[in-house]
């Protein structure tokens, strides 16, 4: 068994072979921790590696498989976890000073669901400090280690393209699965609201905070979410809609299905290779008899003023405590950003819930004319380590800003939202394209992903760390 055996098969593939006993979860876990000594020292996509614990549970997993007994859908499979994910007997810091030595003392509910399905808990990701940027500082791209890989889930997607990790699961909260997803060339599903629990996830801001896979491949998402979905009374925001079958889903035709396509924002100060990747990726999907309808997509700017508001404030409610106490053991950069939330009146953010409610309405009723919205995943490629401005069409604009605009949208709106490669940039950096859907229909999102997917290449390419 070699890296490449990771990138040929599907995660469902690999797990069958390991229940089967064809693959040996033990030669699983020592091909990624080898992979780990290779990469991470360049790319430090990990914080914590459970190098022993993981050994271990491979071994024993190996034993049950021998001795014939039931065993879950990840039976024997490594996941790697975002450092934001309550994890028992491993340390969990949040990428923060704050929380250097916090051990917690039991899973939180997505990791249980995992454990509970077989998997293997490999190891915890880097991130931006408390979820509070795209950058994720020491991470770098695999595909250009001058280049971020976005944030704040940029660990999970890092290590995804570096063949680090199997399969990892991360946390959006204004693009954070997607940001990262889109600058690595990798999967990243944002479920609806209330889709996946987020107790034991520590919270940046609840109402917006969603949690979700980063994997290599669309239907290896659709398999992760199959097992972490589902109602949780631990988390009183889940939903107790049922589960579909992700898997099935995929292999549905996609024919006539309705694709709308925004005329306005989301190709407003777009860089001009991601916008003729973009373009020709909806031409896919005509060919795959999907149905292009241009729309104009209500109040992004105001969408975008709501969802800060509403993620400051919560966010510096939940941090001001520790604000008063320990301000200096926050980094420069996220002290600051939660400090801007002391100074927004409980008027303005009480206005911001309201627009929610009505734009959130506004935008569902699009989909009575399409099925699907598509768009760049982000208007730029990779930024260089240490960039903080980006320019577009003779604009300036702070990174961080341009990285969140054509994200963050439907994280205000709750709609379940899907990024997938589709391309890359003259200088080798991949692209991303965003697809969009109604609540609660991840299936149809995760079908077309899967039908352009099938129909590309993109996500079979091995970034240059490999």
């Amino acid at each position: 068994m070699n890296i490449d055996y990771l990138r040929k098969f599907t995660l469902k593939q690999i797990a069958e072979s390991v229940r089967a006993g064809s693959t040996s979860p033990v030669e699983l876990v020592e091909l990624l921790l080898e992979q780990i000594h290779r990469t991470d020292q360049s790319v430090k996509a990990y914080v914590t590696v459970c190098e022993d614990q993981a050994l271990e549970s491979a071994r024993s997993a190996e034993k049950q498989i021998k001795s014939c007994r039931e065993v879950g859908p990840l039976h024997g499979i490594p996941v790697s976890i975002k450092d934001l994910f309550e994890t028992e007997g491993v340390r969990t810091s949040c990428g923060s000073k704050l929380l250097g030595s916090h051990v917690p003392k039991a899973d939180c509910s997505v990791v249980r669901r995992l454990k509970r399905a077989g998997a293997i808990i490999l190891g915890k990701l880097n991130m931006h400090e408390f979820a509070l940027g795209a950058i994720t500082p020491p991470t770098r791209n695999p595909w250009n280690l001058q280049r971020i890989p976005g944030g704040s889930s940029g660990g999970p997607a890092a290590a995804i393209a570096a063949c680090s990790a199997l399969a990892t699961i991360g946390s959006d909260t204004g693009g954070s699965i997607r940001i990262p997803a889109s600058l690595c060339g990798v999967v990243g599903l944002k479920p609806t609201y209330g889709r996946v629990s987020r107790a034991g996830v520590f919270p940046e801001s609840w109402s917006l905070d969603h949690v979700g896979p980063i994997t290599r491949r669309v239907e290896d998402s659709a398999f992760l979410l199959s097992i972490i979905a589902g109602y949780d009374e631990m988390d009183p925001t889940s939903s107790q809609k049922k589960v579909p079958d992700y898997i099935s889903s995929l292999r549905q035709e996609v024919a006539g299905l309705k694709v709308g396509v925004p005329r306005n924002y989301f190709f407003d100060r777009c860089d001009d290779e991601v916008h003729a990747a973009v373009t020709e990726a909806i031409s896919v999907l005509r060919e795959l008899r999907c149905i292009p309808i241009e729309f104009d997509f209500p109040q992004p700017n105001e969408i975008m003023a709501a969802q800060t508001t509403i993620e400051l404030c919560e966010s510096t409610a939940f941090h001001e405590p520790w604000l008063a106490s320990r301000p200096d053991d926050y980094t420069p950069d996220v002290r600051l950003l939660l400090e801007q939330g002391l100074f927004i009146p409980a008027t303005v953010y009480l206005k911001a819930l309201r627009f929610r409610g009505l734009i959130t309405s506004e935008v569902a009723k699009l989909f009575r004319d399409f099925d699907v919205i598509v768009t760049p995943t982000e208007p730029i490629v990779a930024p260089p380590v240490g960039e903080g401005f980006v320019e577009l069409r003779r604009v300036e604009e702070d990174v961080t800003t341009a990285l969140a605009r054509y994200v963050s949208p439907f994280n205000l709106t709750g709609l379940p939202a899907l990024s997938i490669p589709c391309g890359f940039s003259r200088n080798g950096l991949p692209i991303g394209l965003q697809i969009v859907g109604r609540h609660f229909e991840e299936s149809t999102v995760l079908q077309v992903g899967q039908a352009y997917e099938q129909a590309t290449d993109w996500h079979m390419r091995p970034a240059p760390i490999m």
